[in-house]
Protein backbone atom coordinates (compact mmCIF):
# COMPACT_ATOMS: atom_id res chain seq x y z
CA UNK A 1 0.00 0.00 0.00
CA UNK A 2 1.12 3.52 -0.91
CA UNK A 3 2.03 6.15 2.28
CA UNK A 4 -1.12 8.65 2.31
CA UNK A 5 -0.90 11.89 3.20
CA UNK A 6 -3.62 14.83 3.59
CA UNK A 7 -2.74 18.42 3.72
CA UNK A 8 -4.65 21.73 3.43
CA UNK A 9 -4.59 24.22 0.26
CA UNK A 10 -4.85 27.11 2.34
CA UNK A 11 -5.26 30.39 -0.04
CA UNK A 12 -6.55 33.76 0.40
CA UNK A 13 -7.00 36.97 -2.52
CA UNK A 14 -4.25 39.78 -2.74
CA UNK A 15 -3.62 41.69 -6.00
CA UNK A 16 -3.79 37.89 -7.17
CA UNK A 17 -4.34 34.44 -5.76
CA UNK A 18 -1.75 33.23 -3.37
CA UNK A 19 -1.18 30.31 -1.69
CA UNK A 20 0.25 29.16 1.54
CA UNK A 21 3.01 26.49 1.34
CA UNK A 22 5.48 25.40 4.11
CA UNK A 23 9.19 24.35 3.80
CA UNK A 24 10.37 21.19 5.72
CA UNK A 25 13.20 21.28 8.78
CA UNK A 26 15.90 19.90 9.52
CA UNK A 27 19.21 19.71 8.29
CA UNK A 28 18.56 18.20 4.69
CA UNK A 29 15.88 20.79 3.96
CA UNK A 30 18.03 23.67 5.10
CA UNK A 31 19.87 24.97 1.49
CA UNK A 32 17.26 23.19 -0.59
CA UNK A 33 14.36 25.69 -2.16
CA UNK A 34 13.02 25.03 -5.68
CA UNK A 35 10.70 22.17 -5.20
CA UNK A 36 11.25 21.77 -1.65
CA UNK A 37 8.21 23.77 -0.40
CA UNK A 38 4.68 21.83 0.12
CA UNK A 39 1.35 22.33 1.33
CA UNK A 40 1.09 21.90 5.33
CA UNK A 41 0.32 18.08 5.52
CA UNK A 42 1.37 14.44 7.23
CA UNK A 43 0.39 10.87 6.87
CA UNK A 44 -2.20 9.11 7.73
CA UNK A 45 -3.45 5.03 8.15
CA UNK A 46 -5.52 3.30 6.65
CA UNK A 47 -9.32 3.77 8.66
CA UNK A 48 -8.68 7.54 9.62
CA UNK A 49 -10.61 10.37 7.94
CA UNK A 50 -8.63 12.01 5.42
CA UNK A 51 -9.90 15.62 6.03
CA UNK A 52 -9.46 15.21 9.99
CA UNK A 53 -6.15 14.32 9.39
CA UNK A 54 -5.40 17.31 7.37
CA UNK A 55 -6.85 19.47 10.49
CA UNK A 56 -4.54 18.03 12.49
CA UNK A 57 -1.52 18.03 10.38
CA UNK A 58 -1.87 21.94 9.48
CA UNK A 59 -2.43 22.57 13.30
CA UNK A 60 1.31 20.35 14.21
CA UNK A 61 2.72 22.49 11.25
CA UNK A 62 1.30 25.79 11.81
CA UNK A 63 0.04 26.03 15.43
CA UNK A 64 -3.21 27.06 14.07
CA UNK A 65 -6.46 25.46 14.08
CA UNK A 66 -8.95 25.25 11.46
CA UNK A 67 -12.69 24.72 12.01
CA UNK A 68 -13.93 26.03 8.97
CA UNK A 69 -15.45 23.67 6.21
CA UNK A 70 -12.82 22.96 3.90
CA UNK A 71 -13.52 22.03 -0.07
CA UNK A 72 -12.08 18.90 -1.28
CA UNK A 73 -9.68 19.55 -4.06
CA UNK A 74 -8.80 15.57 -4.71
CA UNK A 75 -6.06 12.87 -4.91
CA UNK A 76 -2.40 13.09 -6.57
CA UNK A 77 0.27 10.94 -6.92
CA UNK A 78 3.96 12.74 -5.80
CA UNK A 79 6.83 10.69 -7.82
CA UNK A 80 7.92 8.74 -4.68
CA UNK A 81 4.16 6.71 -4.58
CA UNK A 82 3.12 8.80 -1.42
CA UNK A 83 -0.71 9.86 -2.67
CA UNK A 84 -1.62 13.40 -0.74
CA UNK A 85 -4.96 13.72 -0.49
CA UNK A 86 -5.63 17.73 -0.46
CA UNK A 87 -8.85 20.08 0.67
CA UNK A 88 -8.75 23.87 0.09
CA UNK A 89 -9.59 26.94 2.44
CA UNK A 90 -9.62 30.99 2.56
CA UNK A 91 -7.80 31.61 4.97
CA UNK A 92 -5.09 34.53 5.50
CA UNK A 93 -2.26 33.01 7.99
CA UNK A 94 0.30 35.39 9.73
CA UNK A 95 3.02 33.19 8.65
CA UNK A 96 5.31 35.33 11.06
CA UNK A 97 3.92 33.82 14.26
CA UNK A 98 3.66 30.17 12.72
CA UNK A 99 4.80 27.09 15.65
CA UNK A 100 5.66 24.03 14.16
CA UNK A 101 6.08 20.63 15.97
CA UNK A 102 9.14 19.23 16.25
CA UNK A 103 11.26 15.37 14.94
CA UNK A 104 14.43 14.24 16.77
CA UNK A 105 16.96 11.98 14.47
CA UNK A 106 20.40 11.76 15.12
CA UNK A 107 22.86 14.27 14.02
CA UNK A 108 25.21 14.90 12.48
CA UNK A 109 24.68 11.26 11.07
CA UNK A 110 26.69 8.28 12.95
CA UNK A 111 27.56 10.97 15.92
CA UNK A 112 25.67 9.41 18.52
CA UNK A 113 24.05 12.82 19.38
CA UNK A 114 20.15 13.65 18.92
CA UNK A 115 18.93 16.93 18.29
CA UNK A 116 15.38 18.18 17.51
CA UNK A 117 13.93 19.70 14.65
CA UNK A 118 10.99 21.65 13.58
CA UNK A 119 9.15 19.92 11.28
CA UNK A 120 8.92 22.83 9.23
CA UNK A 121 11.42 25.64 9.38
CA UNK A 122 8.96 28.86 7.45
CA UNK A 123 6.08 29.41 5.79
CA UNK A 124 4.93 31.76 3.52
CA UNK A 125 2.05 32.79 0.67
CA UNK A 126 3.21 32.49 -2.85
CA UNK A 127 1.50 33.80 -5.87
CA UNK A 128 0.66 30.60 -8.13
CA UNK A 129 3.49 31.32 -10.50
CA UNK A 130 5.77 31.28 -7.40
CA UNK A 131 3.89 28.30 -6.06
CA UNK A 132 4.69 26.34 -9.22
CA UNK A 133 8.26 27.00 -9.09
CA UNK A 134 8.73 26.36 -4.94
CA UNK A 135 6.38 23.73 -4.49
CA UNK A 136 6.92 19.75 -4.98
CA UNK A 137 6.24 18.71 -8.31
CA UNK A 138 3.62 15.79 -7.59
CA UNK A 139 1.87 18.60 -5.83
CA UNK A 140 1.43 20.98 -8.41
CA UNK A 141 -2.11 19.60 -10.15
CA UNK A 142 -3.44 21.34 -7.11
CA UNK A 143 -3.16 24.65 -8.14
CA UNK A 144 -4.81 24.02 -11.61
CA UNK A 145 -7.32 22.37 -9.33
CA UNK A 146 -7.85 25.82 -6.91
CA UNK A 147 -7.97 27.89 -9.71
CA UNK A 148 -11.18 25.92 -11.19
CA UNK A 149 -12.55 26.19 -7.71
CA UNK A 150 -12.13 29.68 -7.15
CA UNK A 151 -10.60 31.40 -9.95
CA UNK A 152 -7.94 33.82 -10.42
CA UNK A 153 -4.70 33.83 -12.71
CA UNK A 154 -2.86 31.04 -13.69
Amino acid sequence: MPTRSAGIVAYRMRSELEVLLVHPGGPFWRNKDLGAWSIPKGEYEDGQDAEEAARREFAEELGVEVAEPLTALGEVKQRGGKIVTAFAIELDVDTHTIRSNTFEIEWPPRSGKRQAFPEIDRAAFFTLEEAAEKMNEGQRPLLERLVRLVGGSD
